[in-house]
């Protein structure tokens, strides 16, 4: 599906002709570090292995086959959501634009949020255990709206900490006309 492309530079992109395809081409797509592919993964084999023990030990205790029935499910859809964090990451972008910032992500439902810089409240950075392990950060953007929060995972911290400076301030600057 075509786009349609400004004349000027100065001009804004305009929307996708179809709601469906919420991409812009038009505009320029920052990728996410791949590193939180990592951390995924170590995520999720943090929890399979809490419940492949649980499993395993209701078997070796009970002898049912229902546990070694579950085990084999636990490790099969392991085994699919280790392919789906390695597309999800890969699917996550975040552009910045002259009024407001775009942040897409999914894979089965695309989603784009779309976050004026007028809107934004405050912006926050975090980093738990395994995303500093591997020198990352999440910027989290609030707005007054719960359901418009959107964030933008797997930054280095020199990156959070550029966006979210940045993002304050063009915040800040929008907001002084309200």
């Amino acid at each position: 599906m075509a786009y349609p492309r400004s004349v000027n530079a100065a001009e804004p992109p305009q929307s996708p002709v179809s709601a469906l395809e919420p991409w812009p081409d038009t505009v320029h797509w920052q990728r996410i570090s791949t590193d939180l592919i990592w951390v995924e993964l170590l995520r999720l084999a943090m929890g399979l292995a809490v419940l492949l023990v649980g499993l395993a030990l209701g078997w070796a205790f009970t002898g049912h086959w229902l546990f070694g029935a579950g085990c084999a499910v636990v490790l099969l859809g392991g085994g699919w959501r280790v392919a789906t964090i390695v597309r999800a990451v890969h699917a996550w972008g975040y552009a910045e634009r002259a009024d407001d910032l775009l942040v897409r992500h999914g894979l089965l439902v695309r989603r784009l949020s779309i976050v004026p810089y007028s809107r934004m409240q405050f912006v926050d950075v975090s980093a738990g255990p395994l995303e500093r392990a591997f020198d990352l950060a999440t910027v989290q953007l609030h707005t007054a709206a719960a359901a418009s929060d959107a964030r933008v995972p797997g930054l280095r911290p020199a990156e959070a900490a550029r966006l979210r400076d940045r993002l304050t301030a063009l915040g800040e600057d929008r907001a002084e006309g309200l």
